[in-house]
């Protein structure tokens, strides 16, 4: 390997919502993928190869992945209420990067935060739907919880996971009722 050359890993894992791609760089956790199917993880990969310039390679139980996917399960489980994880911030930047960053460590398990409360938090009181751009660029749902992020008069708003997907976060976070399925 060159040595500018970067190392890009990734996995597909089971999960409680559906199977997640998760990517991993020597930086941390990069990229996490709701419904991970062939189709999913074909636009995730490209993806992943034109803004990182690296080719991702399948790894699954790697050294890169390992603290992940444990974290990923214990949270699932009930059993992980924050994460502790080295994330790579490299696919955001900007306004986008530092509206995550807030979200990552201001918006606790089990809480919920309107899209102008936390465009507020970031100094930017007017940009709600900004925030909704970042929620949905946002490269690592779940660990930096976009889930957490609602409407001011108490709608789910959207997600890039899909409101069912949404649902069950919340519900697994004590936010909302259990789905009866």
């Amino acid at each position: 390997m060159e040595k500018n050359e970067r190392v890009v890993e990734w996995s597909v894992v089971p999960s409680a919502i559906g199977p997640l791609l998760l990517a991993a760089t020597p930086a941390g956790l990069v990229t996490v993928a709701f419904h991970a199917g062939p189709a999913v993880r074909d636009e995730v990969l490209g993806r992943l190869r034109a803004r990182l310039g690296a080719e991702p390679a399948e790894a699954p139980g790697s050294a890169l992945l390992a603290g992940p996917e444990r974290q990923l399960a214990a949270y699932f489980a009930g059993e992980l209420r924050k994460f502790t994880l080295g994330l790579d911030w490299s696919l955001s930047a900007g306004f986008h990067r530092e509206v995550l960053r807030e979200l990552a460590s201001g918006v606790p398990y089990g809480t919920v935060v309107g899209y102008g409360d936390l465009a507020a938090r970031t100094g930017r009181p007017d940009a709600a739907q900004a925030v909704g751009a970042a929620m949905g660029a946002n490269p690592l749902p779940v660990v930096v919880p976009c889930h957490r992020v609602v409407e001011s008069g108490g709608g789910l708003g959207g997600f890039g996971g899909g409101l069912e997907t949404k649902r069950r976060l919340l519900a697994l976070e004590g936010i909302l009722p259990q789905p009866l399925f």
